[in-house]
């Protein structure tokens, strides 16, 4: 298992990714540049957080438009794993490979915390590691509000596809567990063949003790169980 970690201009998130991968999880990953146009030799893409080109049009709007993501594209249409977090879930979104949108904050304010999540789907291959209580998770977003029309809502629903919702550390779904208002209290959601997830959440931050926890860990070993 090789992981590819894109880099757009105005990535921040992307060296939090590598490390995750590499030093906590042990898992073969390196850099790709958003003007790659092959893919070859990678079995797995990591869209990582951060500003994608400043966010000067929409969040996730340029970048999705990147050469590389034709291969993100054929590698979602093959079934392999893609996971695009914070930035990166919202440039799955403009992309298409995802439904629905992140937009501003209900509390119009940056929020930088740790949150709690409870996995909604329990057999996808991002979430069947997942144990069956909340995890706790850093957040640092401005625009991470998942909205999305009711018909959008009630397939996500009704073919398991949402992958986290907002709780609190009781795994109650309650407003004030909710930190940007996102519809559904969605945290993150599935593609319908399960393989690519978009999530606000940066697991990537929770895979060492040492660094505040490693609930992160049963979320992006999913890249391990691939390999296996």
């Amino acid at each position: 298992m090789r992981v590819a970690v894109v880099r757009f201009p105005g990535s921040n998130c992307d060296q939090d990714a590598l490390h995750s991968l590499r030093d906590d999880l042990g898992i073969a990953a390196d850099y790709a540049w958003h003007e790659d146009r092959d893919l070859s030799g990678f079995d797995a893409v990591f869209l990582p957080g951060g500003f994608s080109y400043g966010d000067y049009l929409r969040c996730g709007a340029i970048a999705s438009r990147a050469p590389i993501l034709d291969e993100v594209r054929r590698f979602a249409r093959e079934g392999r794993p893609v996971i695009g977090v914070c930035n990166g879930f919202q440039v799955l979104c403009e992309a298409g490979l995802l439904p629905g949108a992140l937009m501003r904050n209900l509390s119009e304010k940056f929020v930088c915390k740790t949150v709690w999540l409870q996995a909604g789907n329990r057999s996808s291959l991002w979430t069947r590691g997942v144990p069956d209580r909340p995890i706790a998770i850093p957040i640092a977003h401005g625009e991470g509000r998942y909205l999305c029309d009711e018909d959008t809502l009630k397939r996500l629903q009704d073919r398991d596809l949402v992958a986290f919702r907002y709780v609190d550390r009781d795994g109650r779904r309650t407003p004030e567990a909710n930190p940007n208002g996102s519809l559904d209290d969605i945290a993150g959601i599935l593609s319908e063949g399960g393989n690519v997830l978009g999530m606000m959440p940066h697991p990537e931050r929770a895979t060492n003790e040492l660094l505040g926890g490693t609930d992160g860990r049963t979320i992006l070993s999913a890249l391990l169980a691939v390999r296996a």
